[in-house]
């Protein structure tokens, strides 16, 4: 207790520090649905994941991950149709950071989607680990 008295402004900083760690390893972008690179290769191979892009256009013709469908974010809802046939199957949705996926994975979620998970570090992690991309057309 002589200890925590005499060196008070230490275990504050302490303490503040590790409650903002703890804050922030909870309310990371990707939260709990999230996948590693190799997580998602893995439920692409054994389990068939259904890969959308909910990047802009643009953004996935320079370049996206093999056999992915490209389903901006602006219109997940709308376009909710054409993705019926995987409303029980895993869906990993991509973007550029993972940020973006992260809002996408609830509005699937509130639409009934079962198995929604988001790429973790997006297009950029996956490209980071040397897993190959796509360039050009749109699917």
């Amino acid at each position: 207790m002589e200890f925590i008295q005499q060196n008070i402004f230490v275990v504050a900083v302490a303490v503040i520090s590790g409650t903002m760690l703890l804050a922030l390893s909870v309310r990371r972008p990707a939260g709990a649905g999230a996948v590693s690179p190799a997580q998602a290769t893995l439920l692409i191979n054994r389990e068939n994941a259904q890969l959308i892009d909910i990047r802009e256009p643009n953004e996935y013709i320079a370049g996206h991950l093999c056999d992915s469908r490209n389903i901006p974010a602006a219109s997940l809802a709308q376009r909710v149709g054409e993705l019926e046939p995987f409303k029980d199957k895993p869906v990993i949705l991509v973007c550029q950071s993972g940020a973006r996926s992260s809002a996408a994975c609830s509005t699937l979620s509130k639409l009934g989607f079962v198995r929604v998970h988001t790429l973790e570090g997006g297009v950029a992690a996956w490209s980071e680990a040397g897993l190959p991309l796509k360039k050009g057309t749109r699917r």
